[in-house]
């Protein structure tokens, strides 16, 4: 099926629902670290309450596109996912200085700016754009950016991504599901964002 060519390509978005990441079994995460989002904080769904998976050591399987070869060993993430084909990812680095979070978190969004470039550079067969949508005030701040991806055979795949820090911790956020920029729920996923990055600490 073309969707589930689509999601392979893109690595993430409504893969994350159906790629395993949800069954991981490590360790929860140990008392004082970074909190994550509750299931109840992703942007509504309008039909499929969203389940969130555990709280997992280690780089998320499969990896997030754009940003994924960045993520280091010492993440920490969490899966989520609806039943209807829309899945989403938070990751969570604590770096051991907050120059190394302010540099690791503008990697993030270097990588997220050339995204749409890279997945065509990478995949002839898919075509993406991408928009920024601005920096949240929260904490030491937020940036918000959405990638749209086409294939040849007509599967198409809207993500949302966020980068956010607080001290020395940077928090990766990612939406996403079937559609195009016009099914993006911006207003939605920045106020994920905000509590993503505000409930770290």
């Amino acid at each position: 099926m073309s969707v589930r060519m689509s999601r392979g390509l893109c690595a993430l978005g409504a893969a994350v629902a159906v790629a395993g990441v949800v069954a991981s079994t490590g360790p929860a995460a140990a008392a004082g670290s970074p909190r994550f989002l509750a299931a109840s904080e992703l942007p509504p769904h309008a039909s499929s309450a969203w389940t969130a998976g555990p709280v997992t050591p280690g780089q998320p399987d499969p990896l997030p596109m754009c940003v994924g070869e960045a993520l280091p060993s010492i993440s920490v993430h969490r899966a989520y996912r609806t039943d209807l084909d829309t899945g989403a990812l938070q990751v969570t680095v604590v770096e051991r200085s907050e120059q190394r979070a302010k540099d690791f978190a503008a990697l993030l969004r270097k990588n997220l700016a050339g995204c749409a470039e890279k997945v065509m550079q990478q995949d002839p067969e898919i075509t993406a754009t991408q928009k920024y949508y601005g920096k949240l005030n929260v904490e030491e701040g937020a940036h918000v950016y959405g990638v749209h991806t086409e294939a040849t055979w007509g599967a198409s795949d809207i993500n949302m991504f966020s980068v956010g820090r607080d001290g020395n911790t940077v928090t990766l956020v990612q939406w996403g599901q079937m559609g195009d920029f016009a099914n993006a729920q911006v207003a939605d996923f920045k106020t994920t964002t905000l509590k993503a990055v505000n409930k770290l600490y």
